[in-house]
């Protein structure tokens, strides 16, 4: 029984030094996600997930089983967040059939080989805003090691109003109706509705809650930015989501349906596309973050052209809200609204989402400024600051590296060198 006992003790003891590990990335050029200013000749020492200490120089490992990751000739920063994604699948020609012919097993696998797109892009945490319910057994395959993706926080479902912009059954015909959809389904009228499917995508594991705050682009309705919801339905679903200690983003592109989601108590505006400058006020008075996702609105207006894409419903509707986003952020940005990177991906190729840096650049964001908003921004919004979003003692290992500055080389985010999530190296060229 002694021997038995004292073995047991030695693999404990073992076990415990194997996972407390050191590892020291030395990094040419650090951005910390914080300081404005890109540091020269940084260590970064990890023990097991979590970063332990950031020091000026090469330091000298403390034992000899540390491992050494040398990034010297790389440009080191925190893993990127883009607080709008969705990863079940991406839009093509085929996609409005597919919701009649696709299964749930069919969609996670795409969810598979999506996710690790963006984690090689070098995301290592994202907010998946909409789905049919897999994303959320996707997150749980993730954070059991299962498979690669970045860290998932999910909406589930999107919330939407009976022919909103997330009515799973616009477009179809009457006899494919078996029932029609209702707050289980994630459609919901009125503030007892409201409060029904916030709790139902609760209850399914959902970890926001999003809503259609107006309509919409791709969704088979006329409609591209009318409001959708009353401000009461609206305070429902805030109050609600408050009660379980989670938040609400709203996609919304017309202006009177931001209005009403901001002042209703959203934590997000999603794309923005018509937001005039009293609703940007609004937004800074009450703290609101804008995710605007530039790089689908792009996306959307070059589909738009190629005949077939997009059924004729939505063309129109591409063609007048995908060009205006970008501008809408520039007037956002020199405004003082918060910023929170996102993307939409999903409307375009997942793996492509570090275009978003670049034409945040172009209208005027500098870009350690759009960094942030993929760091401690995103962080934020998620209310994990405290152990994302920056390299610092005591945060989670999440670290990319690019080839060049992106200060001086903005295009080096398209093509990330190394990748580490939660202490877990993914990507080492």
């Amino acid at each position: 029984m002694k021997i038995k006992t004292l073995l047991a003790l030695c693999l404990s003891i073992w076990m415990t030094a194997l996972s407390a590990q050191s590892t020291y990335i030395y990094c040419g050029n650090l951005i910390n996600g914080k300081d404005d200013k890109v540091k020269k000749e940084m260590t970064i020492i990890i023990e097991g997930n979590t970063i332990v200490s950031v020091e000026k120089g090469y330091a000298e490992p403390s034992s000899r089983t540390a491992k050494i990751i040398d990034l010297k000739d790389k440009t080191v920063m925190p893993g990127w967040m883009d607080m709008h994604v969705h990863l079940e699948g991406e839009y093509d020609q085929n996609s409005y059939l597919n919701r009649f012919t696709l299964n749930d097993a069919d969609r996670a696998f795409d969810a598979v080989g999506n996710a690790h797109k963006t984690l090689m892009a070098g995301f290592t945490t994202v907010r998946e805003l909409g789905g049919s319910g897999v994303n959320i057994a996707l997150r749980k395959a993730i954070n059991s090691g299962d498979i690669s993706g970045p860290r998932v926080y999910t909406a589930g479902k999107s919330i939407a109003i009976t022919g909103g912009h997330a009515d799973p059954t616009n477009g179809y015909r009457k006899d494919l109706l078996a029932y029609p959809p209702g707050p289980g389904d994630g459609v919901a009228d009125g503030a007892d509705e409201c409060r029904k499917a916030v709790r139902q995508q609760v209850k399914n594991g959902s970890d926001l809650i999003k809503i259609t705050a107006t309509g919409g682009v791709l969704s088979v309705a006329r409609d591209g930015h009318r409001p959708q919801f009353t401000e009461e339905e609206v305070r429902a679903i805030v109050e609600t989501a408050k009660d379980f200690g989670i938040k609400v983003a709203a996609h919304a592109h017309g202006d009177e349906g931001m209005q009403r989601a901001v002042r209703g108590g959203v934590a997000s505006i999603e794309h923005g596309t018509m937001m005039s400058e009293e609703t940007m006020e609004l937004m800074k008075k009450y703290g609101t973050y804008y995710v605007p996702t530039i790089t689908a609105g792009k996306a959307v207006a070059d589909s738009a052209k190629v005949k077939g894409f997009y059924p004729e419903m939505v063309v129109p509707k591409a063609l007048e809200i995908g060009p205006k986003i970008q501008g809408t952020f520039a007037k956002a940005y020199k405004k003082g609204v918060k910023i929170a990177f996102g993307t939409d991906a999903g409307v375009f190729p997942h793996g492509n989402n570090a275009l978003e840096f670049i034409y945040m650049n172009e209208v005027g964001m500098p870009v350690m400024e759009a960094i942030q908003s993929a760091t401690m921004g995103g962080a934020d919004l998620l209310d994990v600051t405290d152990k994302l979003g920056s390299i610092e003692k005591g945060k989670l290992a999440d670290i990319v590296a690019t080839q060049d500055n992106p200060i001086e080389n903005i295009e080096t985010v398209l093509d990330v060198k190394f990748v580490m999530k939660d202490g877990v190296v993914y990507k080492d060229e």
